[in-house]
Order: structure tokens, then C-alpha cells, then sequence
């Protein structure tokens, strides 16, 4: 048995402001769709520059009222990455539409635009023998009839995916991007904020992100008509002028809980602090691996302009046990974890669409290679020194 981890994988940055504002709520009878979800909507407008902001239970929600708005349903067709958390490609399973994955850039793991451009000509317009390259080996879509609806980018790690060239394929076949921004709040691309590179992004915010409501999440977009749809339906479908027991859509329960909200809205009064406490932590980290061999830290791509630092995944060198490195580490009270695992070889996800090892080659060598390093705002830079230098022992005992 291990013993505990004398470093934690990762902790939230909590002040007495965050639990005054929790407590602030227990002292009103509004706990539910009061003042607290509109002040922490407005913050994220005013953060974001975007004009309508939807908060909701989790960046999964999230997601999924983006699938809905975008109209997406049976036998449709998205393209998205397998470089990812699950939810990017489930909440396409829950609409019954066919997630579409092409490979990733191997500096970045974000999703190849010119994977992206060349799946969707093929999909759009192509033979059938273009198009049935890109789709999976069985079940849903394997017909090749159903209609290609958009593109889901992910921006991994904090790293804004590419998005001038998958804006201008979605532009070109008339498709919503939507932007999975749930690891990037605070992330710049080519000076432009993360989460407002789509026609809908969303963050999340869980207690490993940036900013943390404990469960969390929050749309944001430009599109006042699926704003609309998406305020309905996180709220059973109730539509407005809609009484408590009317519902113009099928609709879900997806509300942020205002206590959630309080602590939101705490949150992003110290977000440039946050994000610069979680920057020294990934430099501290940057200097002292860089005198590690076999290690290789995280590259940033020309086009990002601020990473906002989520997890610190660091790849092994081919030929190094990942498995035995991170027993020894755990065993040492370092914990890591291996960070994706690819979304296409989910024993789900095989058994419904039957993929298999070495349908992506890029995400399997990043999913065999990446280890997710203990990482949070609150570490010292002599936590850093320690999880670095058991990383070497163990490295050069090996």
C-alpha cells in the first residue's frame, strides 16, 4: 500500500473570501436561480467580451446544450478530436449523432486543422470511398448518409487549439465550431481570449481548473438565439414566459446552484492572480526538468499567446516504463497519472464503433507517453524541487 502523498496531485485556491461568499448565501432563502448565477454570468461577459453567458451544473452540460443548439441529432455528423476528457466526444452519443475523430498535432495534442479541412471536403462532398475514411468501422454512421453539422475543437492542457483555420472550414461548409474550452480559462490565442474562438465555448470548473465553483461550468457566445435555447433548456425547457410547470422543450435539469455561483463569482475577482500563481508553478517546473534527461516538458504552439496552465503533462522519452515510473513515484508519495487515455480505444467507444490500435497513431503515442505531474496554484517551489528530484532518482536508478 502506498503511503500517503507527501505532494497532492492538486489543491484549490480557496481564501476566506470564496467561504464568506458561500455563507453569504446560507444566510438567504435563494439557493437556487437568484443574484448570485447573474453576477457570475456578468463576470464571465465582461472577462470573456462575449454577449450572453450561461452558467450551468458541469462543462458536460455545457457541452451538450452547445450540441443541442447547434442542432445536432440522429446519424449527424461531428468532427472532433480523440485527444481529449470523454465528454467532448459523449455528449455527441447523447444527441445519437457520430463523433468524427481525426488526429492531433503532436507538439500540441490539439486537433490537426489540416486533418479537420481534408474530413471535411471528404465528408461534404466526396466520393464514397473519401468519405468512408473518416468514419468509423461499424454502427452509427458507418452508412456514410448522415450530414456533417460541425466541428467540437478541445483546447488541451490550457493550449487554445488552432482556430483560424477551423474557422474557416467551418465557414466554408457552413458548420458551427464549437469551442471545448473547459481546460482554458484565462488561455490566449493570437491575443484573443479562449472560449470565444467558436460560435459557443465553455468552461468548466471542477476543483482542478483554474477557477473552481466546486461542480461547475459555463457557456459563452455571441448568438442570442442559442443563448435563449440554452437558458431554457438548463432549466427543464422552460422558456421565457413560461409558469414553473410549462415546457416549450424537452429540457434538463443543468442549473448552477447559487452557493456554486458565490463561489464562481469570488473566484474570478482573483482570476489574474490565480492564473499568474499556476504560471510560476509551470516555470519552477520548466527549469528543473529541463536538467532531467528522458523528460520532455510541454511545448507551446507560435499561435498561443497566454497558456493558462490547467495540468503540467510532461512526456517520457520511448522506451521508458511509464507504468513502473509512476509506481516508483507513487510509491516515493509522488503521485502522477497517465493523462489521455484515448477516447477511441474506451472499451465503449470500441465495442460501439469498433476501433482499434493505430487508427491514431499521434493521440496513441501522446496517450502511451503523457504523465500528468502533481500541479496546482498552491504548490512551493519546494514542492516543485521535490516531485522534480524523485523524478530523476528514480529515473537514473531505473
Amino acid at each position: 500500500m502506498n503511503p500517503p502523498p507527501i505532494v497532492p496531485m492538486s489543491s484549490p485556491d480557496l481564501t476566506d473570501l470564496e467561504r464568506q461568499a458561500v455563507m453569504a448565501v446560507l444566510e438567504t432563502p435563494n439557493l437556487s436561480m437568484g443574484q448570485q448565477i447573474e453576477t457570475f454570468e456578468a463576470s464571465m461577459r465582461a472577462y470573456t467580451g462575449c454577449r450572453h453567458a450561461v452558467g450551468v451544473n458541469s462543462g458536460t452540460a455545457g457541452l451538450h446544450l452547445c450540441v443541442r443548439a447547434a442542432g445536432i441529432g440522429p446519424g449527424d455528423l461531428v468532427i472532433t478530436t480523440p485527444f481529449s476528457f470523454v465528454a467532448s466526444a459523449n455528449v455527441m452519443l447523447f444527441e445519437q449523432a457520430v463523433p468524427v475523430f481525426v488526429d492531433v498535432d503532436t507538439r500540441t495534442g490539439n486537433i490537426s486543422p489540416e486533418l479537420v479541412a481534408q474530413a471535411a471536403r471528404d465528408l461534404a462532398g466526396g466520393s464514397e470511398t473519401d468519405r468512408r475514411r473518416w468514419l468509423p468501422r461499424r454502427g452509427a454512421g458507418r452508412d456514410g448518409t448522415g450530414k456533417l453539422k460541425a466541428i467540437l475543437a478541445v483546447d488541451v492542457f490550457g493550449q487554445p487549439a488552432d482556430f483560424d483555420p477551423l474557422r474557416q472550414v467551418a465557414d466554408a461548409h457552413g458548420l458551427k465550431l464549437i469551442e471545448d474550452s473547459c481546460e482554458a480559462l484565462g488561455a490566449e490565442y493570437k491575443g484573443r481570449k479562449a472560449g470565444n474562438l467558436g460560435d459557443y465555448g465553455v468552461f468548466a470548473f471542477y476543483p482542478n481548473k483554474q477557477i473552481t465553483t466546486g461542480e461547475g461550468g459555463v457557456i459563452v457566445t455571441d448568438d442570442a438565439e442559442a443563448a435563449r435555447m440554452m437558458l431554457a433548456l438548463r432549466n427543464q425547457g422552460r422558456a421565457p414566459g413560461d409558469t414553473w410547470l410549462q415546457h416549450t422543450y424537452l429540457g434538463y435539469n443543468y442549473r448552477l446552484d447559487e452557493m456554486s455561483a458565490a463561489l464562481g463569482a469570488a473566484q474570478m475577482t482573483r482570476l489574474p492572480e490565480l492564473l499568474q500563481k499556476r504560471q510560476q508553478v509551470a516555470d519552477w517546473y520548466a527549469e528543473r526538468l529541463a536538467e532531467i534527461p528522458g523528460i520532455e516538458p510541454p511545448r507551446l504552439a507560435g499561435t498561443t499567446s497566454r497558456v493558462s496552465w490547467f495540468v503540467y503533462v510532461i512526456r517520457v522519452r520511448p522506451g521508458i516504463d511509464r507504468g513502473a515510473l509512476a509506481k516508483r513515484l507513487g510509491d516515493c508519495g509522488i503521485p502522477v497519472r497517465p493523462y489521455f487515455l484515448p477516447i477511441h480505444l474506451q472499451p465503449y467507444m470500441a465495442e460501439r464503433f469498433g476501433y482499434q490500435p493505430g487508427d491514431f497513431p499521434v493521440t496513441e503515442e501522446l496517450g502511451e507517453r503523457g504523465l500528468a505531474l502533481p500541479f496546482s496554484g498552491k504548490m512551493s517551489q519546494e514542492q516543485v524541487e521535490l516531485v522534480c528530484s524523485t523524478l530523476r532518482s528514480v529515473l537514473m536508478n531505473s
